[in-house]
């Protein structure tokens, strides 16, 4: 029998948690869809507080707000907006642009929150501050997002290894792919985590297949009872 994990997901004060923090078992793997659907199937807001590579593309955020056809009042902007597709202390040092992580504060909302962040857990912030660092500090459970196909029983294990070592709690991993039995009983079983969802290869990008994808999640409170 798998025994989900499911301590640390409330605060100290017992309260439920303001939302989660959306990472990645690598880059690519997926994290904006799934906070796209997130936030479509929770009526979240969202919020993406370092963002690069905007030489290239418009950023998350704009994406997801299609996507999940958000309002306007439930996306909040980043708090720093970089032009190189780098780590964030990469392309912040290309402009010379200082990060100060301590000032990153989870904006106010009366709603869940999704908030995603940059690549994997191990990306540099700063030259001292990492990713996981910051979910630290904002204190809210992790949704993981890994791929579906060979190799992500690896990825994602070492991803719950290095956030249970810090005692972070996890509320469950969303697989990105074609659906694969063999890999997600895997990780619920080795991983002790509950998969939340599988998320197939959507045939075409746009908020009508979100909305069909963010069914096939569980509610906010399922998931926070």
């Amino acid at each position: 029998m798998t025994h989900h994990i499911a301590y640390g997901l409330f605060r100290k004060d017992g309260a439920q948690p303001r939302g989660v923090f959306v990472t990645g078992t690598d880059t690519g793997v997926g994290k904006t869809l799934v906070s796209a659907c997130l936030a479509r199937a929770w009526d979240a807001a969202y919020w993406k507080p370092l963002q690069t590579g905007l030489k290239d593309e418009p950023g998350d955020t704009p994406t997801v707000t299609a996507l999940a056809d958000l309002p306007a009042e439930r996306v909040h902007p980043p708090a720093y907006a970089l032009a190189e597709p780098l780590s964030p202390h990469a392309a912040a040092e290309l402009e010379s642009v200082a990060i100060d992580a301590d000032a990153l504060a989870l904006p106010d909302t009366d709603r869940p929150l999704v908030v995603e962040g940059a690549g994997g857990l191990m990306v540099p912030v700063t030259e001292d501050v990492f990713i996981i660092d910051l979910i630290a500090r904002f204190g809210l459970p992790v949704v993981l997002v890994a791929r579906s196909t060979l190799g992500t029983i690896n990825h994602t294990l070492l991803s719950l290894e290095a956030l249970r070592a810090r005692g972070l709690a996890v509320a469950g991993v969303v697989l990105n792919g074609p659906p694969n039995p063999g890999n997600r009983a895997a990780i619920e079983r080795f991983g002790k985590v509950r998969v939340l969802a599988e998320i197939p290869t959507l045939p075409r990008l746009d908020a009508e297949t979100v909305a069909e994808a963010a069914a096939l999640l569980p509610s906010f409170d399922s998931v926070f009872p």
